[in-house]
């Protein structure tokens, strides 16, 4: 038997492109409770992950399109190793 949570995929999930980029937007909360969990994945498999959660899908969506607008997309993509250091677009 097991008792571990289900994790739940949100539909609001999605690719964002911008600058000839693509991340992908992942939103997810574990069954049991009730905030959601907001990370971006870029084309490396390198991971954002945001600290705090969100009431709604709708708010970490809306959250990930603010950050990827006011920060550039390119601060969201990684190495290419996938690993090491993250140098941030100037």
């Amino acid at each position: 038997m097991n008792d571990e949570p289900q994790l739940i995929i949100s539909k609001k999930s999605q690719p964002i492109s911008s600058d000839g980029r693509t991340v992908y937007v992942e939103i997810y909360r574990l069954e049991n409770e009730t905030r959601w969990a907001l990370a971006i994945d870029d084309e490396f498999n390198n991971t954002s992950v945001w600290d705090n959660t969100f009431k709604s899908e709708k708010g970490a969506l809306l959250a990930a399109r603010k950050s990827i607008l006011e920060e550039g997309i390119s601060n969201f993509i990684g190495p290419e190793s996938g690993k090491g250091e993250w140098v941030k677009a100037t």
